[in-house]
């Protein structure tokens, strides 16, 4: 019977990164959060009469990955599934 390193035991727990962390990761990166959001929050919708609207910030980053990927609305509506 053989013993596992302690350097194995840990890399077995570890796996590949997806394409879609590897993006994400990369998209927290290169993308200036904060200061769009300052930019676009006070043209944002508010809670009043109606339906409560989504998140600021989930709704910039569903928009910036429709137009990256020319996804409609239902193919990142699926994608978001």
């Amino acid at each position: 019977m053989n013993q596992i390193s302690f350097a194995d035991a840990e890399q077995s727990g570890k796996r590949k990164k997806t394409r879609r962390e590897v993006f994400l990761a990369e998209m927290e990166l290169v993308v200036p959060w904060k200061a769009l959001l300052k930019v676009i929050e006070p043209h944002y919708p508010v809670t009043g009469r109606g339906r409560r609207p989504y998140a600021l910030e989930a709704m910039l980053r569903v928009h910036l990955m429709q137009n990256w990927f020319t996804l409609s609305d239902p193919a990142m509506e699926e994608a978001l599934k």
